[in-house]
């Protein structure tokens, strides 16, 4: 038996977060987690990343497993989650990005990304990685009164 106590609230919302406002958040986050296929399995990663343009960026190692992918198949189709939850609280916000996924290959652009966008880690990340967003989606976990219907 645990020694939580075991919270069952029916005072919180799903609210369905518009493009803009899904974009936006995710422009707040410091992080995320890039879904891709490897081995025709997924994989998840998390990296940190901007958004500029429209476009999501993220930096890599050109050896990683991310990068590889993308760099050997021509767009391939990736997913990118972002999320800010407070757990003791039950509210925050979650947002999904689908898009296509291609290499930075400009060195102008590389060269910016490598300046603006700094790793996490010690390791060198010589790759740029821009995520197109095609398909964005979000929730917002909000305190409220239930919802009524009718």
């Amino acid at each position: 038996m645990s020694d939580s106590p075991t919270v069952d609230r029916t005072d919180h919302n799903v609210i369905e977060l518009t493009r803009e406002e899904a974009l936006t958040l995710l422009a707040q986050a410091p992080f995320g987690r890039v879904v891709y296929t490897h081995d025709a399995l997924p994989a998840i990663r998390p990296v940190n990343h901007l958004l500029d343009n429209n476009l999501l960026i993220v930096r890599t190692r050109l050896a990683a497993q991310f990068s590889t992918t993308v760099r050997s198949r021509s767009g391939i189709v990736v997913a990118y989650q972002a999320d800010d939850i407070d757990i003791e609280h039950h509210t925050g916000w979650s947002v999904v990005v689908t898009g296509i996924a291609r290499p930075i290959t400009d060195p102008a652009r590389t060269t910016h990304y490598q300046r603006t966008l700094h790793p996490w880690i010690g390791s060198p990340m010589d790759g740029v990685i821009e995520i197109e967003p095609t398909l964005v989606s979000g929730i917002r976990l909000v305190d409220g009164a239930p919802a009524h219907n009718g």
